[in-house]
This record gives structure tokens, sequence and C-alpha cells, in this order.
């Protein structure tokens, strides 16, 4: 049998290597985070998940643990980044932004860490203490309300080069794995595609699990990211896909908004009320089984707060991680980046293939202050933003995109990073030194988003690939779903030119060719070589320039219900996703057909759709969409 498996340094209990005599604690295992956040984006790249100290500019309260010492001196190291250094060309002699300290037991050593280094994540040695025997205390300390973070903590007679092995030996240990019950089907993402296929599946009668790796439910349109939905739902052929949409879509609209707006509740109460579902939160999948026909067999998770490792098997697996990262653990192809003219023959496709993708959004908006409005410059700032460049508004919106033109899994930390430093970069200006700075005296950052938002990534090829030529043809397929409506919307980061700014950019332009509804083949729901494999969402079977339609999420919401439907079929006739096309399509298209909504009226989603080419569109099926009661046949 294939094994793939990648686990990462995730051990949420304090562990010994004796060897070393080395006693490791892993951040995200405090008993109080305090104003930390645990941040588990770049688990693939870093090892684990990581503590960050994201107060905008404002110190957080203290994250706090305790643990048992046995009476010994040791050396007290921290693994951590200074994560500015790579725009900071003075980071040997002035610090970085995300500075904190370490108290044991009451007592702050004395190294003042987080803003040295050159942009590595490293250990970093703090100080020496003699720890008490029995119940000793540790907290971090944050100085600067800039992102600190803080991976691990390690009491250590030895130096740092002989614990990484010991350290992540200790996840493998067979009492770490739980395996949970089989389930007919396992989706993998807890974004709006994952919630609706899973929604999807379960009520068709399969058994059902959804493993997401965040502790809500929306990717992209929850509270951490802050993205409205986008495009029409409801419509023909299958005028009944998107019921499930409006289920779980908020009624309100607006990007870089209040908490509140994206219903974090609304969607976790509909997964939870729905029969044969269970929900996993906080399970990052970094490892696959297959099996000597490329078919998985199962997919490991690792706790993203207690460790250990949790196993899921089961018959059909959906890939809706936006990444496409179970696709690529199990080996399925996929392609990153634009395809070359020559290859695919699209009009607008470049000459020869590249990695550019569109971008990653750290958005953010700024309100009336509460209290103390002051926001500080601090020397690892950029320097380039100017009276002429910045950005003198309130909010942050889409298109504060960084990493177009970057490996958007690869430099996933540095993309995020980058995208933090502008926003504060440019708030700094415009409350210090901006020539209407007063009108932002009393203005204070309320949110910035550490999560970003990415549009893309990896897209896993499936039987059929749907490009531009596709959709500006009409060439519509026997096998066409649900209809994807939004414009060919893609983006490219703004010229020094237009920007006025001479540095890596940070906006974008959209550029956009309106289209024809057109019904995206279910050919493209699933994998060309994992033959149990589905997915939904932004890593379907696409073009780059397709890509720039099918990416928004009440058509992503469509997708996982259509795959809900055939896994239905397979299991009825044991069988793989490719043969529902083969042998079965007439069985699918009665089910979208039926829909599988609750059959209740749901508020209506009255926002964030875009003119067409068919000029009946917005007259018959504006507002947006509305679930049940707004069927346009």
């Amino acid at each position: 049998m294939k094994k793939t498996l990648m686990f990462a340094a995730c051990v949420a209990i304090v562990s010994l290597a004796a060897q070393a005599k080395t006693i490791f604690i892993e951040a995200e295992s405090f008993d109080d985070w305090g104003g930390w956040v645990n941040d588990t984006q770049f688990m693939d790249q870093m090892g684990s998940p990581y503590l960050l100290a994201h107060g905008m500019g404002k110190p957080v309260s203290d994250a706090k643990t305790t643990f048992i010492g046995n009476g010994w001196k040791y050396g007290v190291w921290v693994r951590t980044r200074n994560w500015t250094a790579y725009w900071n060309p003075c980071w040997r002699l002035c610090p970085g932004a995300g500075t904190f300290s370490i108290i044991v037991n009451g007592e702050k050593l004395p190294n003042v860490i987080g803003g040295q280094g050159n942009g590595e994540w490293e250990w970093v040695k703090v100080g020496e203490v003699t720890l008490k025997v029995g119940e000793n205390t540790v907290a971090l300390h944050d100085l600067a309300g800039f992102d600190g973070r803080v991976d691990a903590i390690a009491f250590s007679t030895a130096t740092p080069g002989t614990w990484e092995s010991p350290r992540r030996d200790s996840l493998l240990r067979d009492g770490d794995v739980k395996t949970m019950p089989a389930y007919d089907v396992v989706v993998v993402g807890g974004g709006i595609a994952g919630i609706c296929a899973a929604i999807s599946s379960a009520r068709l009668g399969l058994k059902t699990a959804l493993v997401h790796d965040r502790p809500v439910l929306g990717g992209n349109n929850s509270s951490e990211v802050r993205v409205h939905l986008g495009a029409y739902a409801n419509l023909p052929p299958y005028p009944r896909l998107g019921d499930v949409v409006a289920e779980i879509g908020p009624k309100s609209g607006g990007n870089a908004r209040e908490a509140s707006v994206y219903e974090d509740e609304r969607k976790m109460k509909v997964v939870k009320e729905t029969n044969g579902l269970d929900l996993y939160l906080n399970q990052h999948v970094n490892g696959v089984l297959t099996n000597g026909e490329g078919r998985i067999t199962c997919v490991f998770a690792q706790d993203t707060r207690k460790g250990g490792r949790y196993v899921f098997n089961g018959s059909w697996f959906v890939d809706c991680t936006g990444d496409g990262n179970l696709g690529y653990l199990a080996g399925a192809d996929f392609r990153m980046g634009r395809e070359a003219k020559g290859e695919t023959n699209e009009p607008d496709a470049p000459a020869t293939a590249d990695m550019v993708t569109l971008g990653a959004s750290v958005q953010w908006y700024a309100g009336k202050a509460e209290g103390d409005a002051a926001f500080p410059v601090r020397p690892w700032m950029l320097k380039t933003i100017n009276e002429a460049n910045c950005s003198p508004h309130l909010r942050g919106d889409w298109w504060w995109e960084a990493g177009l033109g970057r490996d958007q899994i690869a430099e996933a930390e540095h993309i995020r990073d980058y995208g933090l430093l502008v926003a504060y970069s440019n708030w700094a200006f415009v409350k210090n030194c901006y020539s209407k700075k007063a009108d932002f005296a009393d203005k204070e950052l309320k949110w910035v988003a550490y999560n970003a938002g990415r549009r893309e990534s990896r897209r896993l090829m499936g039987d059929f690939i749907l490009d531009q030529n596709h959709l500006r043809n009409r060439d519509f397929q026997p096998d066409g779903t649900c209809a994807t409506t939004w414009t060919i919307d893609l983006h490219l980061p703004k010229t020094a030119e237009e920007s006025k700014f001479d540095g890596e950019p940070y906006q974008s332009n959209s550029f956009n060719e309106r289209i024809w509804p057109y019904p995206i083949p279910y050919r493209c729901l699933y994998s060309r070589n994992v033959p149990n494999l589905f997915m939904a969402g932004r890593d379907i079977s696409v073009t780059h320039i397709a890509l720039g339609t099918t990416r928004l999420m009440r058509t992503h919401g469509m997708m996982g219900e259509v795959v809900g439907m055939a896994a239905s079929i397979c299991k009825k006739h044991k069988c793989d996703p490719r043969d529902v096309y083969k042998s079965h399509l007439d069985e699918l298209k009665s089910l979208m057909e039926k829909g599988v909504g609750d059959g209740k009226e749901h508020p209506r989603q009255n926002y964030n759709c875009q003119s067409s080419l068919d000029p009946d569109i917005k007259k018959k099926y504006s507002p947006c969409t509305g679930g049940l009661g707004t069927d346009p046949r």
C-alpha cells in the first residue's frame, strides 16, 4: 500500500526528551491563551500551529499555563520568528514588530525576543531558570501588539540542534492515534462548499463527517476572513441548486464588516441539526492513506489545540480545502498558475505558462475609538508609504491583495505577513503623517484579518477542464450542473505608476469579462486519477482563466450540493464518481431537479450579484437568491 503522511509538530502536552533532558511545551496547548490567538494556517510550511499576539498595535493579555518541573536548572528557549525582517534592512540594529517576554514562576526572563533574527523560524534563548519540584507556571507577555508569535517553549540542558527529531517523534506514538467511526463520506474543509457538500450528503442518507481546521465554519465567509457571498444561485437548468446555500448564507453582505454580519452561528446551527452529519472542528488533515489502486482509504487529522491524531475512514472523500490539500496528499493531478495559450487556445492566456495566481487579501476596517486612539510609528514599518500613495480610508477591502506572482502555498505566511505589514504601515502614516490626519484623530483599527482570504492555489484536474472558450462560446456540456454567473474576474497587481508605490504591490486591479450563465460540467467535480475523490470550491478542474468565474462562494455551495448528490448515487450503485457520469447521469439530474433544501423560506440574500450577457437575468432573478420562494420557474 502507498502511504503518504505529513505530520506537523503539534504536541498539546508537555513532552520530555529523555536523552536531552528537555521539556517541550507547545504554545497552542496553553491552559489560557489570554489575548493571543491560535494560528493554524501554516502548519504544513513551518510545522505547527502557533500562538499569535494579534493586538493591532495594542499589547494583548498574557497567555499562561502550568507544567510539572523537577528542580533542575535549564536554559529556556523559544521557537519564534522575526516576521518583519524581510522588509526591514536594519533588523540587526533595530527590533522587528512582534516583541515579547517569557515569565516563569512570576520572574520575567532577561531577553526580549521576537524582534531579532533574519525572518526564519528559529530557537532563541531567553535565559536560564531553576524549576520548582512540582507545578510551575510560564506566561507569554506581549510587548507590542504587532503579531509576535510562539510555536513552542523548551526547557533544556542541551542545544536546539538535537531537539526537532524527538519533538516530532512524540507525535508518532500509537497511543496518540484515535480512529473515528467509519463514514460513507468524509468532507475535508468547512467553507461554504464543504458545508453544503456535507449537508447534501447527509440529507440523502449517507453517514458523513465534516472535518475542518478552524473553530468556526464558513472559510472566507466566516468572521475570521469576512468576505461576503457572491454570484447568483437557484438558476436554470436546476433552480433548486442553491437551496442549501440560502439556509446557511448570511442575510447581509459586505466585505470587512463587523463579525456579526457573517452569521457564523447560522452555519453552525444548520450543520449541527443535520441528521447523519458529524462535525469535527480544529482538525487539520495532513496525512492520507491510499491503496494500490490509488483510492483513498483514510485520512489523518491533527488536533490543532490538544495534539494527537485522528483517523477518518471512508468510502468517498470530498476535497473542499480550497488549496486542494487532500488531493495533493493523495497524489491527485493538479495545476497551479496560468496555462499557456498554446495549451488551451484561450484568447486571454499568456504565451508562456507561469505561476501567476490571484492573490490573498488581508482586509481591515477602522472606526471611532472607544479610548486612546493613538497608533505608533515603528522603525520596521514601510518607509515607502507617503502622501501620494497612502490609502486615507476606513476600510481595506478586497483590492488589498498580496502575493500575486508568489507561490500561494509555499509562501503563504510571507504573503499574509506582507498584508499585515502594509495595513499597519498605511494606518500609521494616515494617523501620524497624512496632511488630513485630523480627520482620523478619533479613529482606531477595529479589525485586521490575520487569516488571509486566498483566491487561488492548486486546481485538481478532473475528466473535464473548463476553460475560457467553453464560457465564451456557450459550449454547454451534457453533464452541466449549477450555473456559474460571475464575470471572468481576473486580478493583476496595480503597477507602480497606477499605485504611485515603488515596492512589492499590495493592491490589485480587477479585469472582468461578462458571460452568459454557464452550467459547470459534473466532470469538473471529481479527480481524474484518484478514483473516489470529489472536489468542490475553488480547487475544481478549471483553467486559471475559468477560475475567474467559478471561484465565487454561492457557486461553491451549489457545487457542494451536487457532489453530495453524486456521492449518494455512488453508494446506491457501489460505484465511483466517474461512473455517475458514465452510467447514472439521469439519476443525478433528477436529484438536481429536486434539490436537498429543508423546504422552508429563508432570508433573501440581496447582495453581490453582477450584470450578465443574459439581458433578462437581473429582471428575472434579482435579488440574487433567496432559496425557497424565489424559484424562477
